[in-house]
């Protein structure tokens, strides 16, 4: 299967650029490309379901991963087992640029959300 970036409707999530390439799809995993502008940052949140597995393609970012911060540029991962709480955000004047593989594959309906 292939998917085509241009074939993949943005979703805007909070100042978030969401491409989810695999919306709809029955996979074991969902891939996603996420455009964060700079100021902007996700929610506290935390996965009753999936382990998250975040890829830094270009850019700064800031993650807090149960209380523990780290500054990841390009080239870096944060990975957030199921049931840790998070939040990141870009403190740079550029856009950041994330790959985001949830497994099992993304549901929003075991996200939470803190604020």
């Amino acid at each position: 299967m292939y998917i085509r970036h241009d074939s993949v409707q943005a979703i805007d999530f909070d100042g978030l650029t969401i491409f989810d390439f695999t919306a709809g799809l029955e996979n074991s995993s969902s891939f996603a490309e996420i455009r964060v502008p700079a100021g902007v940052r996700h929610k506290h949140s935390w996965s009753e379901r999936s382990d998250k597995y975040y890829y830094v393609v270009r850019g700064t970012v800031q993650f807090t991963v149960d209380e523990k911060n780290a500054r990841l540029s390009t080239g870096d991962v944060c990975l957030i087992p199921k049931g840790s709480r998070f939040h990141y955000e870009n403190n740079s004047s550029e856009e950041v640029v994330l790959i985001l593989v949830h497994t099992p594959c993304f549901n929003l309906e075991f996200e939470r959300f803190e604020d």
